[in-house]
C-alpha cells in the first residue's frame, strides 16, 4: 500500500512538474511574441489622446493598459503614485484603455468626458474607490460610477452628452486595436519604456522603473 501511494505521489509530481513546465514555456512564448510586436509597433504605445500624469517629457516613461472595473488595476494605482513620487521628475504614467469587463466601455467614455472638463485624476480616483459598488463581472451598476464621477465634482449633464461624442468612442476604438495589436489580454499590463515585465508583481514594476530611470543618471 504504501509504495502504491509513493508510486502515485511520484506520478503527481511528474504531471505538476510537466504542467508547471509547460505553462512557464507558454507564456515565455507568449512575452516574447508580445515584445516583439512592440519592438516593430512602438507608436502603439502611447497615442495624442492617452491621459498623462505627471511631467509630459519625462525620460520614463510607464504604459499601463488598464481596466477601470478591474480590481487588481484599481490594488497597482497607488502603487504606481508611489513610484512616480519616488522619482517626480523622471517618471510618467500613460494610460491606455482596455475594457474587458462588463459595462467598462460606458466609464471609459466617462473618464474621457471628465478629461474635457479638466477633472481626469478626480474622477478618475473616485471611480476606482467606488469600484466595489459599481463593477461587477456579471452586472455592473454603472450608474453608481457616474454618481461617484458627480460627487467628485463632474457635471454629469454635461458629461454624459460629452461621453456619446463620437470622438470619444474613436478614442476607445483606437486603444482596443492598439491593444489587440500589441497581444495585450489582461489588465493591468505594463511597459516601462517599451519593456514588459519579466514577471507580473509590483516588485518587478518598481525594479524595472528603477533600472529605466539608473539608464538616464548615467
Amino acid at each position: 500500500m504504501t509504495s502504491k501511494k509513493l508510486t502515485v505521489s511520484i506520478l503527481l509530481g511528474i504531471v505538476v512538474g510537466a504542467f508547471a513546465f509547460g505553462m512557464y514555456n507558454y507564456q515565455r512564448r507568449v512575452q516574447n511574441s508580445q515584445m516583439e510586436k512592440v519592438s516593430t509597433q512602438d507608436s502603439r504605445l502611447v497615442r495624442m489622446h492617452s491621459p498623462v500624469f505627471g511631467p509630459q517629457g519625462a525620460p520614463v516613461t510607464i504604459v499601463e493598459f488598464f481596466d477601470p472595473a478591474c480590481e487588481t488595476c484599481r490594488a497597482f494605482y497607488p502603487i504606481v503614485k508611489d513610484l512616480m513620487k519616488q522619482y517626480p521628475n523622471d517618471v510618467r504614467l500613460v494610460l491606455r484603455y482596455a475594457p474587458f469587463h462588463a459595462g467598462s466601455d460606458h466609464v471609459v467614455a466617462l473618464l474621457e468626458a471628465a478629461k474635457r472638463q479638466g477633472k481626469y485624476p478626480q474622477v478618475l480616483e473616485a471611480v476606482l474607490a467606488a469600484q466595489p459598488a459599481w463593477a461587477s463581472h456579471g452586472q455592473p451598476n454603472i450608474d453608481l460610477a457616474f454618481k461617484a464621477a458627480e460627487e467628485a465634482g463632474l457635471d454629469l449633464l454635461q458629461a454624459r452628452a460629452d461621453a456619446a461624442k463620437p470622438e470619444v468612442d474613436a478614442v476607445l476604438q483606437q486603444d482596443l486595436e492598439d491593444l489587440t495589436a500589441l497581444e495585450v489580454t489582461k489588465t493591468p499590463t505594463f511597459f516601462v519604456n517599451g519593456r514588459g515585465l519579466p514577471s507580473f508583481g509590483p516588485e518587478q514594476l518598481a525594479t524595472l522603473v528603477a533600472e529605466e530611470v539608473s539608464k538616464i543618471k548615467k
